[in-house]
């Protein structure tokens, strides 16, 4: 019966986390944005997000957190969440689920721990502005 269920792979949607300011890097709070990059929006969006990793040998974890967003339109981005510079030493994980034409998707995006750098910034698309992101 799984055989006979299709999988979809999920496209044109992105996380992203940037500074707030390019000209300031060094900025406490950094912004993590979801990003539609479809010609359609997608509907019922639920994305839950946590930190994990190590710290002097002892696990540490964040708090989870879930957001839900009846809708994000087509090739626009919203604002999840603001993340502490203090924890880029953690893995960050966000699953993100969306409905298009009554079809489920989700996706697990993770930033390792040490990706959060500037040495891996890219252009982010509709957000205009520098920052690593994971399509």
């Amino acid at each position: 019966m799984l055989k006979d269920i299709p999988i979809r792979k999920v496209e044109d949607i992105a996380i992203a986390i940037v500074p707030p300011f390019q000209s300031s890097e060094e900025e406490e709070l950094w912004q993590v944005h979801l990003i539609n990059l479809k010609d359609q929006p997608i509907r019922n969006v639920i994305v839950n997000s946590k930190g994990y990793g190590k710290r002097k040998r002892e696990d540490v974890k964040t708090s989870t957190l879930r957001y839900y967003y009846e809708a994000i339109p087509a090739r626009t981005s919203v604002v999840i969440e603001s993340i502490q510079t203090k924890l880029f030493d953690l893995v960050h994980e966000f699953f993100v689920s969306f409905s298009i034409n009554n079809y489920l998707y989700d996706k697990k995006y993770v930033f390792v721990k040490g990706s959060i750098e500037s040495v891996n910034f890219t252009q982010i698309p509709i957000v205009e502005r520098k920052g690593v992101m994971i399509k």
